[in-house]
C-alpha cells in the first residue's frame, strides 16, 4: 500500500551521556564511518526529518564543533537544518536529557514541529529507511497527526525510533523520571508498533568493540 510521509517533524538526538563503558561520552566517539553524531544527524535529515534537535551534555564543546564542521549539516537559504541544547542536569540520567529536547520543541511553531522522532546517538547502525518508515503511514491512514505515537521494534522487542506527536510532548516531560525514557509513557499510551526487523538489528552500541 503506498505510504504518505508525515507533516513537519524534528528529529531529537539525545547525546548528552558520558559513556561511561565507552570510555568517552558517545557523542565524540568516532569509528570507520566517521562520528557517531554527525552520522547520526544525518540519517535523520535522509529519512524525512525536517530539522535536528541535538541534546548535549557530556563533551558538549568538542560535539558542537562536530556538528559545526560537517558539511552535510549546514543550512539552506538562511535557515539552520541542525541546532542544540545543553541539558544542564544530563547527569541525572536519561530522563533529563530527553526533558531538555521536548522543552525545547515546545517553544517551537506548531507548523514547522508536530512530530518529534526520537533516537539515541549510540545506534550507529540506524538507517534512514528505519526513520522514513516511523514517519509514514499508509495513505489510507492519513498523514500522522500530532496524537501519533509509534515506536519501532525487532522481533517484538521494542527500540528507537520512536515518534511523539506535539500533543504528548508536555505529558511526557513531566512523566519522566530518573535514568528512563519514553518506554513506560509509551506502554501505558499504547504506541503503534512499527515492524522495522528487516532493516536492522535495532541494537545500541555501549563498549568498545
Amino acid at each position: 500500500m503506498p505510504e504518505i510521509i508525515a507533516p513537519p517533524s524534528v528529529g531529537l538526538l539525545l547525546a548528552a551521556g558520558a559513556g561511561t563503558r565507552m570510555g568517552r561520552p558517545k557523542a565524540l566517539v568516532v569509528d570507520g564511518h566517521g562520528p557517531w553524531l554527525t552520522r547520526a544527524v544525518a540519517t535523520l535529515l535522509d529519512g524525512g526529518c525536517h530539522r535536528v534537535l541535538v541534546v548535549l551534555g557530556a563533551g558538549a564543546t568538542e560535539a558542537r564543533a562536530l556538528l559545526a564542521a560537517d558539511p552535510r549539516l549546514l543550512g539552506v537559504e538562511g535557515r539552520a537544518r541542525v541546532s542544540a541544547v545543553v541539558a544542564d542536569d544530563w547527569a541525572d540520567g536519561l530522563a533529563a536529557s530527553l526533558r531538555a529536547g521536548l522543552t525545547a520543541l515546545a517553544g517551537s511553531d506548531p507548523e514547522e514541529a508536530r512530530l518529534a522522532l526520537i533516537t539515541l546517538v549510540d545506534y550507529p547502525g540506524l538507517p534512514s529507511s528505519a526513520v522514513a518508515r516511523l514517519l509514514s503511514s499508509p495513505a489510507a491512514d492519513g498523514p500522522l497527526g500530532p496524537g501519533a505515537l509509534r515506536r519501532a521494534v525487532f522481533h517484538g522487542r521494542p527500540g528507537h525510533p520512536v515518534v511523539v506527536g506535539r500533543s504528548h510532548w508536555s505529558a511526557l516531560a513531566a512523566s519522566l523520571t530518573g535514568d528512563r525514557g519514553a518506554g513506560p509513557y509509551l506502554r501505558a499510551h499504547a504506541a503503534e508498533p512499527v515492524d522495522c526487523s528487516d532493516l536492522w538489528d535495532g541494537h545500541d552500541v555501549d563498549a568498545p568493540a
